[in-house]
């Protein structure tokens, strides 16, 4: 008999390969002026609404590093975006009161629109000038729609695939 904790381990690979799936095959051909949502951030914010900010870093880091093998950008430029944007999250999570279901998408909508304009920063000032484009802002405000349209089954997703393990030990709250 297996001990109760290991099917939960189990759960995050699994949904971090569901929405890997999602992002680069689903949402393809969902596009709206070329730009679609991007699931992987989506995925590292909503672990940050449910398991709080050093979860949601990891989850983050290990969701952009992925997320960077399949951009022409430097290896890491997903991954420390993601990382510091669920890892604000988190930290801002925390000291909200959750009594309203629209926080979620509002939450999703911030965080996604600062995600995307934190790595075309990031990007330009690693020398990566051809993310400064003109179509920066039909950027953010597609994937931040996209993103807080998603956001209520993700958060639903990342719950399950956070739970049953360790509690944020988080020092931000």
């Amino acid at each position: 008999m297996e001990p109760p904790g290991r099917m939960n381990r189990a759960r995050l690979p699994i949904a971090v390969l569901l929405v890997l799936t999602l992002q680069y095959s689903a949402f393809q051909d969902v596009r709206i002026r070329g730009v679609h949502p991007d699931a992987l951030l989506l995925f590292a914010i909503a672990v940050a609404i449910v398991a709080g900010s050093e979860s949601g870093a990891v989850v983050g880091f290990g969701v952009g590093l992925l997320a960077d093998l399949f951009v022409q950008t430097p290896l890491g430029l997903s991954a420390l975006t993601f990382a510091l944007v669920a890892f604000a999250v988190g930290a801002l999570q925390a000291t909200l009161i959750r009594s309203s279901w629209w926080i979620t998408p509002v939450t999703a909508f911030v965080a996604s629109a600062a995600g995307i304009v934190l790595f075309v920063v990031l990007g330009a000032v690693l020398g990566q000038t051809q993310l400064l484009d003109a179509d920066v802002p039909a950027i953010v405000a597609v994937v931040a729609v996209g993103n807080a349209v998603l956001a209520l089954p993700a958060v639903r997703l990342a719950s399950w695939a956070m739970a049953g393990l360790e509690p944020d030990r988080s020092y931000a709250r």
